[in-house]
C-alpha cells in the first residue's frame, strides 16, 4: 500500500513559479512510475506529467511542455513538478498518483494510487 500526500499549491500572478511535492510512504515506492494529474471546476481530470520509476523517463501533456519539469528523489521517496511561466488556465486542483508498473501512462484508470490534491490558482 502506498500513500500520497501533495503539498505546495498556493496562489501565484502569471508567469510565476510553484514547486509541488509529493511525499510517498510505502517500500516499494522506487518501483513505480508517477504522474500528476489536475482537474479544473467543471472539466474531467487530466494528465500533466509522468516520470517513470527511476526517474530516467518523462513525459509531458503539450500544454505544459516546456514550462513544467517532473522529477523524482527515490532516496526521499518523493516527486517533484516544477512549473514556471504560469497561465491562469494552469488553475486547478492538482493530483499525484502511482502505478505499481514502472512505465508512464496518461490515463487516470492506469493508476492505482492517489494523493488528497493540492491546489494551484493563477491570477492574471
Amino acid at each position: 500500500q502506498v500513500q500520497l500526500v501533495e503539498s505546495g499549491g498556493g496562489l501565484v500572478q502569471a508567469g510565476g513559479s510553484l514547486r509541488l511535492s509529493c511525499a510517498a510512504s510505502g517500500r516499494t515506492f522506487s518501483s513505480y512510475a508517477t504522474g500528476w494529474f489536475r482537474q479544473a471546476p467543471g472539466k474531467e481530470r487530466e494528465f500533466v506529467a509522468g516520470v517513470s520509476d527511476s526517474g530516467g523517463n518523462t513525459y509531458y501533456a503539450d500544454s505544459v511542455k516546456g514550462r513544467f519539469t517532473i522529477s523524482r528523489d527515490n532516496a526521499k521517496n518523493t516527486v517533484y513538478l516544477q512549473m514556471n511561466s504560469l497561465k491562469p488556465e494552469d488553475t486547478a486542483v492538482y493530483y499525484c498518483a502511482a502505478r505499481r508498473i514502472i512505465y508512464i501512462a496518461t490515463s487516470t484508470s492506469e493508476y492505482d494510487y492517489w494523493g488528497q490534491g493540492t491546489q494551484v490558482t493563477v491570477s492574471s
